[in-house]
């Protein structure tokens, strides 16, 4: 390990994540038209401080500091008696220095006009921010199911980038108070890169038409396979109808939403149980709730693995219930009691407060019997 990198592990500096794409190669392009006035800013420089050494024999600083103020034309006068050869040079560089400046001013202003340096630069302004998200969702496509569900999400604290190809996408972000977004189209490799897709937890894809849907599954699939990632990427997706639905699902969406069969289960649900519709809206679909509940799994290594569930004591030392197991087979055992055995690759539904359930899941994590165990 080098010495400077020994010296930022020692200080606790980390290296700020870059994103993949960082438009240096436009950020620079927009730089191009400055390079001739630059160059000739260096040129009349040399040629000014090469005449006044050689014309009234001036030291090379004297030369090069009357070379200054004279093509600035600050107006400091003479540093030392100039001859009539001289004072010819010097108007010559103050009117060389005033076209300069003039055609400086016509590049500036005509860049300015165009907007997009400005836009380059909030582009990758606005990358860097993205590429120091973690765990967040790539929402594809802005439409008003984009809006319902970017709000619920903000609501639940749960970081998101919109991603679409229109060209007002930083009218529509703020808008909708969209933090975050891309202007591409998402299934291309723009839009994957630029999103940060490598480091987000899924991606929500809710097109217009399925087959934007399709494209975008596939392309976040294929890159998946292509940067190897362990952990597969959750993909939620919306269809129109249940043929669609099985489409999407076949190429690879964890879940597929069809609005009018959520719109039916849920209009079902409220007839048949208005109460207990009201109590999960109100403490399970939100993130900000005293109550929570998620599932866990019982991995091979787990302390847990073909334990009885009495022996977890989760309601002791998290404040949590186990309210079902999902066994490897997809079979579901309802309200389990206290002698039944957790298998292996089981996932264990829990019940409780936010910070239980994430205190519950590091427990089961653990490959040894946790100490606090040993005091409830």
């Amino acid at each position: 390990m080098k010495p400077l990198e020994k010296f930022k592990k020692f200080l606790g500096w980390r290296n700020a994540p870059k994103p993949h794409i960082t438009l240096n190669d436009e950020f620079y392009g927009h730089l191009a038209p400055f390079r001739l006035p630059f160059i000739l800013t260096v040129f009349v420089m040399l040629i000014g401080t090469i005449g006044y050494m050689t014309i009234d024999g001036f030291s090379l600083m004297d030369a090069i500091f009357q070379t200054g103020i004279t093509f600035t034309t600050v107006g400091f006068g003479e540093i030392a008696p100039i001859s009539n050869m001289g004072r010819i040079f010097t108007i010559s560089l103050i009117i060389f220095g005033f076209v300069l400046f003039s055609i400086s001013i016509g590049i500036i202003a005509e860049v300015v006009k165009r907007g997009e340096f400005q836009k380059t630069v909030k582009e990758r302004k606005m990358l860097y921010e993205i590429a120091r998200l973690k765990h967040h969702f790539v929402v594809c496509y802005h439409n008003d199911f984009t809006i319902q569900v970017t709000r619920q999400l903000r609501e639940n604290h749960i970081p998101f980038v919109v991603v679409d190809p229109r060209e007002d996408m930083e009218e529509v972000a703020k808008k909708h108070h969209y933090p975050y977004f891309v202007s591409a189209e998402p299934h291309t490799e723009a839009g994957i890169l630029k999103s940060h897709l490598s480091s987000a937890k899924g991606m929500i894809t809710l097109a217009d038409n399925v087959a934007d849907n399709i494209a975008t599954i596939a392309s976040a699939r294929l890159y998946e396979t292509e940067i190897g990632r362990v952990r597969k990427f959750l993909i939620i997706a919306n269809a129109k109808n249940n043929e669609d639905e099985q489409k999407l699902v076949k190429l690879g969406a964890n879940k597929v939403v069809t609005a009018t069969k959520l719109m039916a289960q849920r209009i079902n649900a409220m007839a048949a149980r208005p109460d207990m519709e009201n109590l999960l809206q109100e403490f399970l679909y939100k993130k900000d709730t005293p109550l929570d509940m998620e599932e866990a799994k019982v991995s091979k290594t787990s302390w847990l693995a073909l334990q009885k569930i009495k022996s977890a004591r989760l309601r002791d030392i998290a404040n949590v219930t186990i309210i079902g197991i999902r066994q490897k087979d997809k079979q579901f055992i309802p309200m389990p009691k206290g002698d039944t055995i957790i298998m292996p690759q089981s996932k264990l539904l829990l019940i409780g407060t936010s910070e239980g359930i994430t205190k519950a899941k590091k427990v089961i994590r653990k490959k040894q019997k946790p100490e606090e165990l040993k005091y409830v």
